[in-house]
């Protein structure tokens, strides 16, 4: 299971960099724009130039509405900017038609530009408070795009964690579902560690954290701390003896 770690900006993807050899994804957002608010492209460059090398760096474009053009062109602009893994919310999509018809424009922007950058869909595992597609057709929607990878996160950022609205037993079938057809399965959505084991025995990909590495546990107050992801690591690696025994690598 991989480690993506979200910092607010520059300076605490520096303190990301401190911690290197802990993490494996640094993702670029915007939180005050949303749950996967886009932040700019500027940051992108600066973030990428701030961590090592052999780190990949995602990026998300938003919690976008219903239009493949503009959305298209936000994707591409974080691949150009030097953003690898472009995770895409598909907030204003109700209905799946229209989550792959915003997903084909993306991978079709991004692929153009560098063949292996990796796309991602995100639905949302309280997509019944924002009307958005459910939470369980988004792998679908991932592998009929063409995207490499769906992931679920929480839209609404009010304490409520991932397993309040989906529990595990649903996330186990999502990242069946995902795994099925070829794509890695990412979860996230105020993770802590005591989320792990469920995590890793259902064969979770990627997890995604802030609040759990941010001193206090605060995702909005609370600046991420080197040796908070160090703890984050070892509580994975603690558990990884229990990964779904038949999970293979997707990719």
């Amino acid at each position: 299971m991989l480690l993506l770690i979200s910092p607010d900006g520059v300076e605490e993807a520096l303190d990301c960099a401190k911690a290197a050899q802990y993490l494996d994804i640094v993702d670029v957002k915007k939180p005050d724009e949303g749950s996967l608010g886009a932040n700019f492209p500027w940051v992108i460059r600066e973030i990428r130039d701030a961590v090592p090398a052999d780190k990949p760096v995602s990026a998300t474009v938003g919690d976008v509405p219903y239009k493949p053009g503009t959305v298209a062109q936000a994707a591409l602009g974080a691949v150009v900017s030097g953003a690898t893994y472009i995770k895409v919310g598909l907030y204003g999509c109700t209905t799946p038609d229209q989550g792959i018809e915003v997903m084909r424009a993306v991978v079709r922007a991004v692929k153009d530009h560098r063949a292996d950058a990796l796309v991602v869909a995100s639905g949302y595992a309280d997509a019944h408070r924002i009307g958005c597609v459910n939470p369980l057709a988004v792998p679908d929607i991932a592998a009929r795009s063409g995207a490499d990878a769906t992931m679920l996160d929480t839209a609404v950022k009010d304490g409520t964690r991932l397993f309040d609205h989906v529990p595990p037993d649903v996330c186990a079938e999502f990242v069946r579902l995902a795994h099925a057809s070829g794509r890695l399965a990412a979860l996230a959505g105020s993770v802590t560690q005591s989320d792990l084991g469920p995590l890793t025995r259902i064969g979770t990909d990627i997890v995604g954290v802030r609040g759990a590495v941010c001193e206090g546990g605060d995702r909005t107050t609370g600046r991420i701390k080197p040796h908070l992801v160090a703890a984050f690591r070892a509580e994975m690696d603690r558990h990884a003896p229990e990964r779904t025994v038949g999970v293979s690598a997707v990719h």
